[in-house]
């Protein structure tokens, strides 16, 4: 086997403005040389193998991981197959129906979508931080009057690609809102955001007219897809309603729910209800929800309690833009999440309830722009996401709560420039380096094995301080019916060049069948997996040609380190030596009973 070891280190000059940056990211030089074909570094049995070359001047730091494959932490939730956006149009847009179709690849039929505005007032004409159905309206006798095309051209759109709804029912349409005037706003990432709440943010004028909305359209999509299908959705009401979003009160907002789940329940008894989906972990507002749900009158049955089936609330970060870069703010969401956590678990009905943080992003609007927000487009972006992924199954472990998922409200914005600098999943049909960690993470499954790292920051730590002292360099490793798999990253919150790690993994305890295995390595950095580095590359394109697009598009698929290796493991254990670049991703993927 090789002895080689490469280590890249790149410089990132983070967005000055909304836009693209002329040249946001610069390619340092490179302090090893690259040997042809190598990548995965030392590769040798029995924990034997010595320390690859290093450079003279220091350009890379050690880390010993271990992981033990006898050693199981219960099962592997698959917490990452949720995803959101404001604009639900979007969806059923060219590039829309192409990042659904690849969502829906990750787990076909494991995978949800929550999308805002499915019921406000309009012709379906997308927009930031809008949609539109144009579901309920009313003639001038104030009869109701149902349309569902659009919605089922949504759903529809979902579905032929293997995602799921996650149902929001929400906004008010404008018909039915106590203030319809204004109703569609026109915002921009200029405005203030103040300026999206207009009418569809206010109570209906009628409980019982809403009501029948969503029995109506409750029934709807068990006739058109079948009582089974729709058992598996979720169903919840509205968006954040401890904040503007809602201009009602916490009563009038139980009132709203209430009548939404008993309607949902009287189409489809069986449904899967929930909610509230709050803002941050909630605090007085999402106790005195819960409080409500479980012990007082319900205000559509008069009966005690409102049904439960799962409990939602939001995480956020909070990046800021610091001595000419952006530094992430992971410690602001795991601390919600701890919050969220604790108040659910605080519950004793509630401690077999599934959880779902219906929002879990690096920071609170998508279609924003600003310096803070130049993390977006590339690999901080993607390292950020697995750092901080982790931690939330340590957080569900410290709680012994039923954590069943986070959504990841990033999408696609269609008709805007090339990397724009809003957060989402792809631009112009590219996929950015944060999907491909979604592709990493959809291979992993099975029982959690055991992982540990010298170089991780623990997590108490990094709730309080974030990672500003030393980088997060750590691993995830799941074991599933002859197939190992460790996810190894190298994060820290500040947006700057930093050391490569020489990492080390030991894996112990390999079960009967791993005496001969196949070796593949997935990697995200600035030379693999990278849409954004190869669109840079080629002098930021915003009218690429075909076969630059074709290009850009491969580029932007989760891709290899280096080709497959087979390899022979002595006593249950082999050691792997690789370089882990700042800002990268690795999944090492061992598959045992090779022929």
């Amino acid at each position: 086997m090789s002895d080689r070891c490469g280590t890249r280190d790149f410089l990132r000059k983070p967005l000055q403005s909304g836009g693209v940056a002329e040249n946001d990211v610069l390619t340092r030089r490179s302090f090893l040389s690259q040997a042809a074909g190598t990548g995965a570094g030392i590769i040798c049995a029995a924990g034997l193998c010595r320390a690859g070359e290093r450079d003279k001047a220091g350009a890379s730091f050690p880390v010993v991981m271990r992981v033990d494959a006898g050693r199981k932490m219960g099962k592997l939730r698959d917490i990452w197959r949720f995803f959101g956006a404001d604009e639900p149009n979007y969806a059923t847009m060219t590039n829309g129906r192409k990042l659904i179709g690849e969502l829906g690849e990750l787990g076909p039929g494991r995978v949800y979508f929550r999308a805002h505005n499915l019921l406000c007032s309009g012709d379906g004409s997308a927009a930031l931080k809008w949609g539109s159905t144009g579901a309920y309206s009313e003639d001038a006798a104030g009869r109701a009057i149902y349309d569902w095309k659009i919605l089922d051209g949504i759903f529809d759109t979902y579905l032929e690609r293997g995602v799921r709804p996650y149902v929001e029912m929400g906004f008010m349409p404008k018909d039915l809102s106590i203030k319809p005037e204004p109703y569609q706003h026109n915002w921009t990432p200029k405005a203030k955001y103040s300026e999206i709440y207009t009418g569809w943010s206010y109570p209906p004028k009628d409980y019982g007219k809403w009501a029948e909305l969503v029995y109506q359209w409750a029934r709807h999509c068990v006739e058109r897809y079948g009582r089974d299908e729709v058992e598996t959705w979720y169903w919840q009401t509205w968006n954040e309603p401890n904040i503007s979003y809602w201009q009602g009160t916490h009563e009038e907002f139980c009132r709203l729910h209430d009548y939404a789940v008993d309607a949902v329940r009287r189409a489809l008894p069986t449904a899967r209800v929930g909610g509230p989906d709050v803002a941050g972990a909630g605090g007085r507002f999402q106790r005195d929800f819960l409080e409500h749900c479980l012990r007082e009158r319900n205000h559509a049955t008069g009966k005690k309690g409102t049904p439960l089936d799962f409990v939602s609330f939001h995480a956020k970060g909070s990046p800021r833009h610091v001595d000419g870069h952006v530094r992430m703010g992971i410690a602001n969401q795991l601390r919600t999440i701890d919050e969220g956590f604790g108040i659910i678990g605080s519950f004793a009905e509630l401690k077999d309830t599934p959880i779902v943080i219906g929002e879990s992003d690096p920071e609170g609007c998508a279609a924003c722009q600003g310096a803070h927000l130049g993390y977006r487009n590339g690999t901080m972006y993607s390292s950020y996401t697995a750092a901080s992924f982790a931690r939330k199954h340590d957080l569900a472990d410290k709680h012994g709560v039923n954590f069943e998922g986070a959504v990841t409200w990033a999408f696609e914005f269609e008709g805007q420039p090339y990397f724009a600098g809003f957060r989402s999943l792809a631009t112009g049909g590219l996929d950015k380096p944060v999907l491909n960690v979604f592709r990493m993470f959809s291979k992993m499954g099975g029982v959690r094995a055991a992982a540990e790292s010298d170089g991780a920051v623990g997590l108490e730590t990094m709730m309080k301080d974030g990672v500003r002292g030393k980088a997060d360099v750590a691993a995830l490793a799941s074991l599933d019916e002859g197939r190992l798999c460790v996810m190894a990253w190298h994060y820290h919150d500040d947006d700057v060049a930093g050391l490569s790690a020489d990492v080390e993994l030991k894996i112990e305890a390999l079960p009967v069948g791993f005496e001969r295995i196949k070796l593949r390595h997935w990697r995200i950095d600035e030379e693999h997996s990278n849409s954004y580095s190869a669109w840079r590359k080629m002098g930021q394109p915003q009218r690429p040609t075909a076969e630059q697009y074709g290009a850009l598009e491969q580029a932007g698929r989760l891709e290899l380190l280096e080709p497959e290796k087979e390899l022979r493991a002595d006593s249950g254990g082999i050691t792997l030596r690789f370089d882990l670049p700042r800002q990268a991703v690795s999944l090492l993927v061992i598959e045992g009973s090779v022929s």
